[in-house]
């Protein structure tokens, strides 16, 4: 019921309990259910109802949702029972009729356990009969502050959740053996495993979102050792700013194993460099350019240009820039072209005329690249080129690529496209007034190609999850910490720089697979791993820097430079000048032979004759 048949149903109830509660006290205390008493008892009836009225309009008795009732609800029955009692005590005292004291608690006392009774009552039917208990998942809560509190108090008051809270974990030992709103404190975290085993735990809900990322892997690692799924509260800013309520768990991202602090970047030098200016991103709607799309109209740039090839992949970044800043003066423009044709990138840089251009556009799929490596050449080469010389001879201030890890050393195709790219931007960055630069970094959490996604939907359909090699090591960095770093390099760009990421540590991926499993909800028995080969062109280590580029200057806490090392701009020239000519083989050897920067020799005849005509 609602509005007025559920006001009138309620009063007219509280009104039929108030007046048996007067009628049981008399008798209690008189012996008699009426007697002598009867005058006294119709003033009294009349005053407490009448009071009772207005007092429980004040407090708004009538609008309460009573299945949820809780301490709270029972604090406001106390008052307005006390208050229309005492009330009409007064009354009848200046009327003269006395002060039967016996009769005015007893009937006090009544009148609370009926109005209170028939409140809570229905939560306990519900809670003990209503609800489905066989769904219910025992639950853990990591964390008995101010949020794990809150969280209980959600779960206890919420019909609708399937989780019941069973029991805190907390390493403060003053609380341990306490109760929190009925739930036990059973111990610090090195009593996590122990504590799902003892009782039953289904679920996990960490609720300490003011902790480090660092003392959230440890966590994260104990409760890994568990078969119980694993949840958490949102960012603390995100509750403080109200975006999201304590009872908006999560999954266990991958991100939050990584145990590394946020990145603090230097806000005044990227507004320097981007704010009020016109910015354009090739690539803008793969993961890396989206997010560089993101990051960058965060500064309030005049412009943002987005290119790119997949017009749906383009579409979709700009309707959701346009709804995230359409209070702003930001324009967004898009442009769907191929960074293949160099005249539709001269005439875009024309047209837009960019203070910094951020380029992400490239063929990253390492597998792929090795079975089509003029592919390679003409999107991660020729098209960097093109954009490149755009950005040239149109005076951009800084023209930012985006490198791999898979540069140094490679012994792929796609490292080594991305190599002889680095080397052609440093050539041209000697000749230009543009400030060209790269930056590398290694594998991103969540692009397009990822192992993450692929281990997610393995472990969704049962598994089993396929690693490559037991001990394939890769670094490993989110999608907004690469960006943001991107953009910091760009701010600090002299030009001819190769600025390296800190990746942190390198992760197992065995190691990342398992962790993956085990807060999933599952066991690696479960899900099982199998193992299925090192792929062509993979590294099972890949590095940042080669032996000839470290340097020990670190220009900001997460970005290294790199030193400039030899370029090999003739043979670079030579195998674009000739690239038809080659077989796919012969190509791939001749990428690797220049980015490795070995003397083009010992090729078969026909390669060797071929460069020595065209340099």
């Amino acid at each position: 019921m609602s509005g007025l048949p559920r006001l009138f149903t309620l009063l007219t109830t509280d009104i039929v309990l108030l007046v048996i509660a007067i009628f049981i006290g008399n008798y209690l205390t008189s012996g008699f259910l009426l007697g002598e008493n009867g005058p006294f008892l119709a003033a009294t009836i009349i005053s407490i109802v009448l009071i009772h009225s207005i007092v429980s309009y004040k407090y708004k008795l009538y609008r309460k949702a009573w299945e949820y009732a809780s301490v709270g609800e029972l604090s406001i029955i106390i008052k307005i029972v006390s208050i229309s009692v005492l009330t009409a005590t007064t009354v009848q005292f200046i009327l003269g009729n006395g002060l039967q004291l016996r009769l005015l608690v007893t009937t006090w006392f009544i009148y609370l356990v009926s109005i209170g009774g028939s409140r809570f009552g229905w939560r306990l039917v519900r809670d003990g009969f209503i609800l489905n208990k066989d769904k219910v998942k025992r639950t853990l809560i990591i964390g008995a502050g101010a949020a794990g509190r809150m969280v209980v108090r959600q779960l206890l008051n919420n019909p609708k959740s399937d989780l019941q809270p069973v029991g805190f974990i907390d390493d403060d030992p003053k609380k341990n053996k306490l109760e929190i709103l009925g739930v036990p404190i059973v111990g610090g975290r090195e009593k996590i495993a122990n504590s799902v085993q003892e009782l039953a735990i289904d679920h996990i809900v960490i609720a300490i979102p003011s902790l480090n990322q660092k003392e959230l892997n440890n966590i994260f690692l104990e409760c890994g050792k568990t078969k119980a799924k694993t949840q958490t509260l949102p960012m603390l800013e995100d509750l403080m700013t109200g975006k999201v309520s304590v009872n908006h768990f999560r999954d266990v991202k991958v991100e939050d194993l990584l145990g590394r602090p946020p990145i603090e970047l230097d806000i005044d030098s990227i507004s320097e460099s981007i704010t009020n200016r016109v910015i354009l991103v090739t690539g803008a709607g793969g993961s890396i350019g989206s997010e560089i799309c993101r990051q960058v109209a965060a500064f309030l740039p005049s412009k943002l240009v987005l290119l790119g090839h997949g017009e749906n992949s383009i579409y979709s970044i700009e309707m959701e820039l346009k709804e995230k800043y359409k209070d702003t003066n930001i324009e967004f423009l898009t442009e769907i072209a191929d960074i293949q044709d160099g005249k539709k990138m001269i005439a875009i840089m024309e047209k837009h005329t960019p203070y910094i251009v951020y380029h992400a556009a490239a063929h990253k799929h390492v597998p792929l690249m090795e079975r089509n490596p003029e592919e390679a050449v003409k999107n991660n080469i020729i098209g960097t080129k093109n954009v490149a010389l755009a950005a040239n001879w149109n005076q951009v201030h800084t023209f930012v690529m985006i490198s791999s890890d898979k540069a140094v050393n490679p012994t792929s195709v796609m490292g080594a496209t991305k190599r002889l790219a680095e080397m052609l931007i440093q050539d041209l960055d000697k000749k230009s007034t543009t400030n060209f630069i790269a930056v590398r970094f290694g594998n991103v959490l969540g692009s397009r190609g990822s192992v993450i996604p692929l281990f997610k939907k393995q472990i969704l359909v049962g598994g089993p999850v396929t690693v490559t090699h037991p001990d394939m090591i890769r670094y490993f960095m989110t999608i907004p910490e690469a960006s943001r770093l991107v953009i910091q390099a760009g701010s600090l760009a002299k030009g001819g720089e190769i600025f390296v990421l800190d990746m942190g540590e390198p992760v197992k991926i065995l190691e990342l697979a398992k962790n993956l499993i085990k807060l999933s909800g599952y066991s690696v028995d479960e899900i099982g791993i199998e193992y299925s080969g090192v792929r062509p062109g993979e590294k099972l280590f890949e590095e940042l820097l080669n032996e000839n580029e470290i340097h020990e200057n670190q220009i900001h806490p997460k970005i290294y430079i790199g030193k400039t090392s030899e370029l090999y701009i003739n043979e670079i020239e030579a195998l674009l000048d000739s690239l038809e000519q080659f077989n796919p083989l012969e190509l791939k050897e001749t990428l690797l032979n220049i980015a490795n920067r070995k003397a083009v020799v010992e090729q078969k005849e026909k390669t060797t004759v071929m460069l020595s005509v065209t340099g």
